[in-house]
């Protein structure tokens, strides 16, 4: 389903990020997540692509798994970095032909095995090139709806951090919208006065399409600092370091405070009537169907263990 029906159904949406697995066993776990998943219904589900294209063929793969087999509406993620038109142009020609509906267009990093590549030999340098290119593979009528794909970009509430002058970033964010991006969605944060400031940023910028908020849940004190790195520079509020502090390592109440904070997030934004909440979900599903019950999102009427 193109991405404006998906917006104009849901009054607001729900989603799911999901990563390529890289072997059969964590294949199946995946799909385990999935099937506990399915029933919240997600308004679709996201598919990551590797630095530099370096999981192409398995994003692709679990794409069609979720759009054949799980019955999920899938946007892939596509990046800038490593690619030439021919690769961009072949890679959305093989989604059109299944009838995948939407695409997240990003700039993308290179893989961390090629430090100093040289983005000279990139057909594109910025998402906005990309959003660009996508329009005008649209136009060329190959995709079975008229439209063609809707796309996505990122968004940074705690601001890009390759950009650090913050109004020329959102020169470029507007320039990505401009291309014709449909929507946005942000990378994770955890304090909603970031998103909200985003947010009224984007209407002072003359910025009107959805915005999509961002949600990681913290569940382990590993997996906060994974989210740090690959966040570039998430902020975590004193606020919730101190909570995790008072649970003194034990991880179970880690996990318990990091999916109460993200609950009490989601609650206070849906009071300020966020267009769509996009959950991290690093592949597992018990934070974000705890988060769910806990707001009384949706209670699937049979529920997996």
């Amino acid at each position: 389903m193109h991405i404006a029906d998906i917006f104009e159904r849901d009054t607001t949406t729900y989603s799911f990020e999901f990563f390529p697995p890289k072997t059969s066993a964590a294949s199946e776990e995946l799909f385990e997540t999935i099937t506990k998943l399915k029933p919240y219904r997600p308004s679709f589900v996201s598919v990551t692509y590797g630095a530099g294209g370096t999981t192409r063929e398995l994003t692709h793969d679990l794409v069609l798994r979720l759009k054949s087999n799980a019955g999920l509406d899938p946007i892939p993620h596509l990046t800038c970095v490593c690619h030439s038109e021919y690769e961009i142009r072949t890679i959305l020609s093989a989604y059109a032909e299944v009838g995948v509906s939407n695409i997240l267009a990003l700039g993308g990093d290179p893989p961390r095995e090629l430090a100093g590549y040289n983005r000279d030999k990139d057909a594109f340098r910025y998402a906005a090139d990309l959003v660009r290119f996508i329009r005008k593979f649209n136009d060329s009528g190959v995709h079975p709806d008229r439209r063609g794909f809707g796309i996505g970009v990122a968004g940074f509430p705690e601001g890009h951090p390759a950009t650090p002058n913050r109004l020329l970033e959102m020169d470029y964010l507007k320039a990505k919208v401009d291309a014709g991006a449909d929507y946005i969605v942000t990378q994770l944060f955890f304090d909603n006065h970031d998103f909200l400031d985003f947010q009224e940023r984007c209407d002072l910028a003359g910025i009107t399409v959805p915005v999509i908020a961002g949600i990681m849940p913290v569940t382990s004190l590993a997996g906060m600092k994974r989210m740090a790195e690959l966040a570039a520079g998430a902020r975590f509020p004193a606020k919730l370091l101190r909570a995790i502090d008072r649970c003194g390592g034990d991880p179970s109440k880690i996990e318990q405070v990091g999916i109460h904070y993200a609950a009490e997030q989601c609650l206070d934004l849906l009071n300020h009537h966020v267009k769509g909440i996009h959950f991290y979900t690093l592949n597992k599903s018990t934070a974000t169907r705890r988060i769910y019950d806990s707001l009384g999102l949706y209670n699937p009427t049979t529920k997996s263990a």
